[in-house]
């Protein structure tokens, strides 16, 4: 099976985007992986089964080009997540607070919990996709959402103490 590349653009285009910028912590940089992940289907023969293997297909080259990038000599020179933060757009603090707690998680938390809860993976798509066992799933899931908790604990009761 195989869906027009530009069917499949319109699809996953804001998907990749999200998952790409989740690891690369910066606009141009997620751009440029989610071009590269479409490229790469577009003159790619890869067969697929069904549609569901197209995403995981598609995520799966997303996050190693992600993790490419942070290889990079231009990926030292990003804009910053404080000048990028100034760019977008919350509903509310909490919600502008927890995104930045987020995105401040080591890369390996911040990934299984953008595919779990923005994404909508169960545990064991998100351990096909990574590669990973699903045991480590749950593992990486626990900690990263600790980290968040104890880092968004200490964020309230200091506003508490003031």
């Amino acid at each position: 099976m195989r869906l027009p590349t530009q069917t499949v653009i319109q699809m996953y285009q804001d998907n990749l985007f999200r998952i790409a910028f989740s690891i690369c912590q910066n606009r141009e940089d997620a751009e440029d992986v989610v071009q590269e992940t479409f490229l790469r289907y577009h003159s790619g023969a890869v067969d697929f089964n069904d549609e569901m293997h197209i995403r995981a297909w598609l995520i799966r080259v997303t996050i190693n080009q992600s993790k490419n990038m942070l290889r990079t000599f231009w990926h030292r020179n990003r804009t910053s997540l404080e000048d990028y933060m100034e760019q977008l757009n919350f509903s509310d603090t909490e919600s502008q607070e927890l995104f930045e707690t987020v995105m401040k998680l080591p890369e390996k938390y911040r990934t299984v919990i953008h595919l779990f809860y923005y994404e909508d993976y169960s545990i064991k798509e998100i351990a096909d996709i990574l590669k990973i066992s699903e045991s480590n799933v749950k593992v990486r899931l626990n900690r990263g959402r600790t980290v968040l908790r104890d880092t968004l604990k200490e964020a309230w009761d200091y506003e508490q103490s003031e």
